[in-house]
Parts: structure tokens; C-alpha cells; sequence
């Protein structure tokens, strides 16, 4: 199984990339703040996690351990699989996912678009007693790197619409979310920003 890749961002997408590895080029899955913070051209280097179907061989791409020992948590969820567990991670920053779940914040759960309460109840169930040790890998206010700031507009509509919104509410929640953040705000700023708005 693949456990790691480093090479050269080939292509962006929606909600994967393609990374060049001398020649050979992988399609990673990858959490939406972070497929955010990426550019054509660049360097990465991602902890890998290969899902294997009948139908499918997948890649999930990480940018450290404690998000890929958090997307395993979240797989081992009933009813949780690959692509859910990846859309909960891309609701939130790691560190505040962590705490959400130790906390037993189910209605913050719920606010991640596609996630159910019935889900959310789940995840909490089931795994809020195993935070504790990637809260302590954690600090509060990590972020992924942040996007340069001429594509975050593209970018912040793309992971809205990615999620599931339609476009006209992901380019005004873009809209209201660059008003409210600053014109030079990062990604994660103005991406919270429009989840506000679109939660109401």
C-alpha cells in the first residue's frame, strides 16, 4: 500500500489533486482547507492512506499524523466512510474538530454541511473519549498553509460548491465572507466567514 508521496502538484480539482511522483502521477483525495492552500507547481509531501474497494483504489492525502490518525478515527465510525470522514475534516480546522468531538458538541457537528445529527451523534458516541491523545498533538489555532490570496475567491467558491452548496449561494457567501474578513484575508478566515453566513 502507498503510504506517502512527495512530488510536484500536477493538477487541482475540486476535491483532489493530482501529484507528479517522477513521472507517474497520483490522484490524492485531500481535506478542502488544505487542497485550498495548494498551487500548481508545488512542492508537497503528504501521509497517504489507500482505501481499496471493488470498484475503486483510492488515496487519501494528509499533511501530518494527527490528520490522518483523525481521518481513521472517523472511518471507524458506523456509517462513516472515506468520502464523509473527509467531508467532517473539511468543516473545520483539526484543532477545533478535536475539540468539538471531546466536547460532545453535537449541534457544532451538525453546522458541517452533510453532516446529520444522527451521524454527528455518532461520531460523538463513539469517539470522544479517544480525543484526548490528538488534542495534546494539537494546538488550538492550527491552520493549513493559506492560499495565495489572489485565488481565494476561486478557491473559497470551489470548496463551498464542493460541499454541496449551490454556486449562486457560494459566490455570495464568497462575496459577504471577503466584506467581513478583509480583501487580504487567507483562506480559512474568509472560509469561515462564508459558513456563517451560509448557517445563518
Amino acid at each position: 500500500m502507498i503510504a506517502a508521496l512527495k512530488g510536484i502538484v500536477a493538477e487541482k480539482n475540486f476535491s483532489d489533486c493530482v501529484v507528479d511522483v517522477n513521472g507517474v502521477g497520483y490522484r490524492v483525495n485531500l481535506p478542502l482547507l488544505t487542497l485550498a492552500s495548494l498551487e500548481a507547481g508545488q512542492t508537497v509531501s503528504f501521509r497517504i492512506r489507500t482505501v481499496v474497494r471493488e470498484d475503486a483504489f483510492d488515496l487519501y492525502g494528509f499533511l501530518n499524523r494527527t490528520e490522518e490518525d483523525l481521518f481513521l478515527l472517523l472511518t471507524s465510525v458506523s456509517h462513516v466512510g472515506p468520502k464523509v470522514a473527509l467531508g467532517i475534516m473539511s468543516g473545520l480546522e483539526t484543532s477545533e474538530l478535536v475539540g468539538a468531538i471531546a466536547k460532545g458538541e453535537v449541534a457544532r457537528l451538525t453546522k458541517i454541511h452533510g453532516v446529520g445529527r444522527k451521524t454527528a451523534e455518532r461520531v460523538v458516541l463513539e469517539l470522544k473519549d479517544k480525543m484526548k491523545p490528538l488534542s495534546l498533538e494539537v494546538k488550538p489555532g492550527t491552520k493549513s498553509p493559506a492560499a495565495a490570496s489572489g485565488g481565494v475567491t476561486a478557491d473559497l467558491v470551489s470548496a463551498l460548491v464542493n460541499l454541496g452548496y449551490k454556486q449562486p449561494q457560494a459566490e455570495a457567501a464568497a462575496d459577504a465572507a471577503r466584506e467581513r474578513a478583509g480583501e487580504g484575508a487567507p483562506f480559512e478566515a474568509q472560509f469561515k466567514e462564508a459558513l456563517k453566513v451560509l448557517r445563518g
